[in-house]
């Protein structure tokens, strides 16, 4: 779905999967845009969407992972 400068405003980071968010932010917007250059699954055949599902997940954890490294720890 289409994210608006609104919910923007309210993020660090926005990942696309084979489209840029440059026509999406607003001017005012500093966060980071990553593209992960992914294959539009639609009208795939299911091996296919479910290799880029795979790619997907794997790419959420190693981000999750990346932005909890940089996280200060609470001791």
């Amino acid at each position: 779905r289409e994210v608006t400068p609104d919910e923007l405003q309210a993020v660090d980071l926005v990942v696309t999967m084979g489209c840029s968010a440059s026509d999406v932010c607003p001017a005012t917007w500093n966060g980071e845009n990553r593209d992960w250059g992914l294959d539009d699954p639609h009208e795939r055949p299911i091996e296919q969407v479910r290799e880029i599902r795979d790619e997907i997940e794997e790419r959420v954890v190693s981000l999750f992972d990346e932005l909890l490294s940089q996280t200060p720890s609470a001791e």
